[in-house]
């Protein structure tokens, strides 16, 4: 599977990058350790020490630096090796590939690309705990199976209806009537309203309302999601389009990253956020919960679609039209892809 690398991936959470401890992450088949630098800031490395390939994230931190605990190898936060015991003279080419990172919304985010080109205007808008008006709530899990399949998941939410019976219990509207979809830049923005519901716990009891939902898929598989309730009519009176979010109620909001760790290996983060009010922080614990069983309800169809793809030689899906983000999204995929090409060969 091949992925953008100009894009930033999420390679944790910020609170996962404790002072002096050095942090271990995959993405994209390639090995990166985190850590903190003395004045709090977080630096990315290759994951390999030069000298006989040993992780670096088995090593340990000395202020600024970063030291080898194989043979002692020491590199500071620019990737250059500046100390090996017992040798003078230190190769030039005794450096490890340094990664553009930035701490934002609760997350770290690792350009994987050219870095050059890392720009911090793409890191998606997401919520995080350093937003006062929202209760947020994270946690992650793992998937034996390719990212993409993740990405084709969440964006065909007809198999809401079928997948998650038993947790959402939604309306059938989820797989019988296609949502309004809109090509983004780097991505693609689904919008859906269901008129005159009664349906949950959020809603005053006998009163009716309508429900909308929207959300961002964005390269290189980030999900950002808005959920909220509104006065009935209002669906019709923004000709079911995005409404002025401050008139709702029962605001929700999640912050997905389903990333690609490896070979047929992906880990899903998740932000969950509920705005606050009273009883917020009870609507968060219980959004995380039900997210958990959701999810899980996900990696079991998920993975057993990559474990038939894997058996299949020639694979070839059937679309419909709930395919029609899918396609959406593959397209600023294939022009991010060919502008990637371009720009390599232009260098060379």
């Amino acid at each position: 599977m091949t992925y953008v690398r100009n894009a930033w991936y999420v390679a944790g959470f910020e609170m996962d990058v404790e002072p002096g401890k050095p942090f271990a992450a995959m993405i994209l088949n390639e090995p990166i350790v985190f850590f903190r630098a003395g004045d709090g800031r977080i630096v990315a490395l290759e994951d390999r020490c030069v000298h006989r390939l040993a992780p670096l994230s088995l090593g340990r931190c000395e202020g600024d630096h970063i030291r080898c605990m194989y043979h002692g190898l020491m590199f500071d936060a620019d990737g250059r090796c500046v100390e090996i015991p017992g040798q003078e003279l230190i190769p030039a080419k005794a450096r490890v590939r340094t990664y553009p990172v930035v701490v934002k919304h609760s997350w770290i985010w690792v350009w994987m690309g050219d870095p050059a080109l890392a720009d911090l205007g793409l890191v998606p808008p997401a919520i995080g705990y350093d937003d006062p008006a929202w209760v947020v709530g994270h946690g992650h899990l793992d998937y034996e199976a390719d990212a993409r399949l993740i990405a084709d998941n969440l964006l065909d939410f007809s198999h809401v209806t079928f997948v998650h019976a038993d947790s959402f219990q939604m309306s059938p509207e989820y797989a019988y009537l296609p949502p309004r979809v809109t090509q983004l830049d780097r991505g693609v923005r689904i919008e859906r309203w269901t008129e005159n519901t009664m349906g949950s716990t959020m809603v005053p009891a006998g009163e009716a309302v309508d429900h909308y939902v929207t959300y961002d898929f964005l390269v290189p598989g980030i999900d950002l999601l808005w959920s909220g309730y509104f006065p009935q009519g209002t669906a019709r009176a923004v000709d079911y389009g995005r409404p002025d979010l401050s008139k709702g109620f029962g605001l929700s909001h999640q912050s997905h990253a389903g990333m690609p760790l490896g070979d047929r290996k992906a880990r899903y983060y998740f932000l969950s956020a509920a705005g606050k009010a009273e009883g917020a922080e009870e609507a968060c614990k219980m959004g995380i919960d039900i997210l958990r069983l959701v999810l899980e309800e996900d990696k079991k169809i998920i993975e057993g679609q990559q474990r038939i793809m894997d058996l299949t030689p020639d694979i070839r899906v059937m679309p419909t039209v709930h395919d029609l983000a899918i396609g959406y999204y593959d397209r600023a995929i294939a022009r991010l892809l060919k502008e990637e090409k371009q720009s390599t060969e232009a260098a060379a």
